[in-house]
């Protein structure tokens, strides 16, 4: 057996080793990974790779399986592996911080990898980051009756538990005033048609408002959305330091649906851009009683779309066609993956509001 080939072969050994981490992303948690930095040690799924492939002073990747590999180096992936430098360049994520799964927008992933590894914002010896608290800054808002995106200036007050915008750069008084206990926040990048879009929901007036904006920096728009995760969590910690509706048949109705991932939340509307949601489904963990199977409960027929999915939940059953099998097993596929994430800090205090409230 030749060099190149006994290497490739202690390289696909280490991917399976249990006790390393090595079987997934070390960034984003994507099975299989067929590329690795071996300069940090890590193996890497391949859209990972090329955000590594920005910072070569930091980091050098090369395919599992196509590159050659020396023995010093097979050595030293052997030395280190995802969850040795997971603990080193991982050891103080906050609990506010959104740590990016593989299905999530490039942003997320590109300014994750960089917290890590290029500004070693949560080692164990680093300087101590403090909760974001206020912020003030301008980003890009779509019109409500438009498509056009317009320069806003937006200030959280986390304090207060506000978030406000104006129309006007030195405006005295704001168009909007949210407040963090009804705010949510996602990337929806494809819908929004910028690959730092960001939707912020809220509720106003009974109704569930979203505003769509962007930045043209990925590190400015993902700060704000930390700052709002991070000011969300204080509230809700504040609130609830301790840490449904009954089931009925109704005729289907055709809706836009959007997952958020991050808050396990399925929104649906009745069009792609509407600024309120007509719902929302809360997606919990198989350990607190949500499911998802891809049937339709006995007697229940699809209007003309056949391929159907059931989302259990404590208190009731979501029922769900699709137009075709191919999305209904991406729309499977993606609520397990929810599914079988474990539960945040901050959805773990969320589902302690809406407990609270239902009571």
């Amino acid at each position: 057996m030749s060099d190149r080939e006994r290497n490739k072969k202690r390289l696909l050994e280490l991917l399976q080793t249990a006790g390393t981490g090595n079987a997934h992303c070390a960034d984003c948690g994507a099975p299989d990974p067929d590329w690795a930095s071996y300069k940090l040690g890590i193996f890497i799924c391949l859209n990972c790779s090329g955000v590594h492939r920005n910072f070569p002073d930091i980091s050098k990747v090369k395919s599992v399986r196509l590159d050659f590999w020396e023995d010093s180096t097979v050595e030293f992936m052997t030395r280190n592996g995802n969850l040795r430098v997971k603990a080193k360049y991982e050891a103080r994520v906050p609990a506010f911080y959104y740590i990016p799964q593989a299905n999530d927008c490039l942003v997320l992933k590109e300014q994750w990898i960089r917290a890590k590894y290029e500004r070693q914002e949560f080692m164990a010896d680093g300087k101590t980051i403090p909760p974001p608290g206020n912020r003030e800054g301008f980003l890009w808002k779509r019109g409500r009756d438009n498509a056009q995106f317009l320069r806003r200036r937006f200030v959280l007050l986390s304090k207060e538990g506000l978030l406000k915008y104006y129309t006007k750069e030195e405006g005295k008084y704001p168009k909007a005033v949210i407040s963090i206990k009804d705010l949510n926040a996602t990337f929806q990048t494809e819908k929004i048609g910028n690959p730092h879009g960001l939707q912020i929901t809220y509720r106003k007036e009974g109704h569930t408002r979203n505003l769509f904006v962007y930045h043209e920096s990925g590190k400015e728009i993902v700060d704000w959305f930390n700052a709002l995760r991070a000011a969300r969590l204080q509230y809700l910690k504040l609130t609830f330091p301790e840490l449904p509706e009954s089931e009925q048949r109704e005729p289907f109705k055709k809706r836009w649906f959007a997952l958020d991932s991050q808050e396990r939340r399925l929104l649906y509307y009745k069009n792609p851009l509407d600024a309120f949601e007509q719902g929302q489904v809360f997606i919990g963990s198989k350990e607190q009683g949500y499911d998802v199977s891809d049937d339709l409960p006995k007697g229940i027929r699809g209007n003309h779309w056949k391929a159907g999915l059931t989302i259990v939940t404590p208190q009731r059953k979501f029922v769900f066609t699709c137009p075709t099998e191919k999305e209904q097993r991406e729309w499977l596929r993606s609520l397990r993956d929810v599914l079988s994430c474990p539960m945040t800090p901050l959805n773990l205090l969320t589902t302690s509001t809406e407990s609270g409230r239902s009571r």
